[in-house]
């Protein structure tokens, strides 16, 4: 008979560090950026746009939820730029969705270590840099729908 632990594989926390490499705002594949409500409110403030405008511009209606556009070339979310010397930058950082912010520590890649290393081939920054505490992660995981 096997005993199941209830303690997360990842209690004593995992390293990441964000690379600005963008491939987590990138395509090739189609994704969501949801937005709750607060969220939408937040970025037409940042962006001076009302919210009906900044729905007309760069939100689609998916179910009964939003999600922000994508570029319909790369798939890369709306928002996503590079700097001159090839880094990542997000336009509405400031007020970006809980998702963006919480990412990696979505409760997907934490199922299992096999989950977290499926998403490490996407993002170089996981199992790199600062270790965060499981109480951190947990935080994360728990404020995102993703």
């Amino acid at each position: 008979m096997r005993i199941f632990s209830r303690t997360p594989w990842y209690v004593d926390g995992l390293a990441f560090e964000c690379l600005r490499c963008g491939r987590c705002c990138a395509g090739p594949e189609e994704g969501y950026v949801w937005a709750e409500p607060e969220e939408v409110a937040a970025v037409a403030e940042y962006l001076q746009l009302a919210v009906d405008q900044l729905h007309d511009r760069y939100l689609r209606r998916i179910g009964r939820r939003v999600s922000f556009l994508e570029h319909p070339a790369t798939k890369d979310c709306v928002f996503l730029s590079y700097d001159s010397d090839g880094l990542s930058r997000c336009r509405v950082y400031p007020v970006r969705p809980i998702q963006c912010g919480t990412w990696p520590f979505w409760a997907s890649n934490l199922k299992t270590p096999g989950d977290w290393s499926a998403a490490q081939i996407r993002c170089p920054g996981i199992n790199r840099g600062p270790r965060h505490s499981f109480h951190d992660i947990e935080r994360k995981r728990k404020r995102t729908k993703a």
